[in-house]
């Protein structure tokens, strides 16, 4: 009921967050352990409209700069650093490498997770907002230069195999960074422009709009975005976008549903659903791969083409239509 009392009052949609303004934001801002302060601030500039964290991505890490053994800072950019001082060495890695060495310089690392932060602004599925925000920590665990395993080229000094440990740091506090504000439904406008035929993600949400799915929930409750670049058979950079599930729900595997039909089919699929918080789940965790296999939709249509019919009709034309042209996300 709650999210069918927020589609009918989120039809206009007036909702901005001005991306100068987002990374000021997350400049000033605290990290938490709970990134409440960071929610609060958000929600304070749009009172309107409910704001959510509605995903922690995985860790991830990437290079970060250079201390020296007593912490002090030397560059922010490691690979800036090594360009430059590789050619002030007359660019010979040799001499490069002992200046590390004599100078006991040590290498830092960002590691980090991505915070997705959802508000929908419109009843359909593609009609929210998603920002994307960095939370990193700067931390030093490795020589910059190994003693035992130097590197043959400035690639492998920047980025070794085989690096000297040491017990880690950390440098400075945690902080956020601005990353991306997607407002989906003109994303998803724009990405079908460089598709002959549907994307499969916004045939995803066309689903979820005409299902059982889109009159009962909120796609952006338990659904994220995660546009990303790629590269084409030509070799021209793409920009393409895959569909995330958030939550993590202890849901049932339905790996093999052979031989069940009419009653015991439907109440498999009726607790699935009924777990997962919306009916006719079962089909969109089947699209993303997960819990679900693809056969199963094929036998969920031969039991309700034969004698048997537990969908609603809704649901039975979503499920027709992939059958006749089957997809996944």
């Amino acid at each position: 009921m709650a999210a069918q009392h927020r589609k009918q009052n989120m039809t206009n949609p007036v909702f901005q967050l001005d991306g100068q303004w987002l990374t000021k934001l997350c400049k000033n801002t605290a990290p938490t352990h709970d990134n409440d302060l960071l929610l609060a601030a958000l929600q304070a500039q749009n009172p309107d409209y409910p704001i959510r964290l509605a995903r922690i991505g995985a860790e991830w890490y990437r290079l970060g700069g250079i201390v020296d053994r007593q912490g002090k800072r030397i560059a922010t950019d490691l690979v800036e650093w090594t360009e430059r001082t590789y050619i002030g060495c007359g660019k010979n890695l040799q001499t490069l490498m002992d200046h590390a060495l004599e100078q006991q310089l040590i290498a830092t690392r960002q590691i980090g997770n991505t915070l997705h932060f959802v508000v929908q602004i419109g009843p359909k599925a593609e009609q929210f907002i998603q920002l994307d925000i960095d939370k990193t920590n700067e931390i030093a665990d490795r020589w910059l230069v190994s003693k035992h395993n130097p590197p043959d080229d400035l690639e492998e000094f920047i980025d070794p195999l085989y690096p000297d440990t040491l017990d880690a740091f950390g440098i400075g506090t945690a902080r956020y960074a601005y990353r991306r504000k997607t407002d989906v439904a003109i994303f998803m406008d724009e990405i079908n422009k460089h598709h002959p035929l549907e994307h499969p993600v916004q045939r995803f949400m066309d689903d979820w709009n005409r299902s059982s799915a889109g009159q009962k929930a909120v796609l952006s409750d338990d659904w994220v975005i995660r546009p990303f670049r790629h590269t084409g058979r030509f070799g021209e950079q793409q920009i393409n976008v895959e569909i995330i599930n958030t939550q993590q729900k202890n849901l049932p595997q339905l790996d093999d549903i052979n031989g069940k039909k009419g009653l015991p089919l439907h109440q498999l699929l009726s607790r699935f659903d009924r777990q997962a918080g919306y009916p006719f789940a079962w089909f969109f965790y089947m699209l993303k791969g997960a819990k679900v296999t693809a056969n199963s939709g094929v036998a969920v249509f031969k039991d309700i083409s034969s004698d048997f019919s537990y969908l609603p009709e809704r649901d039975i034309a979503v499920l027709k239509d992939w059958v006749n042209t089957p997809y996944n996300v």
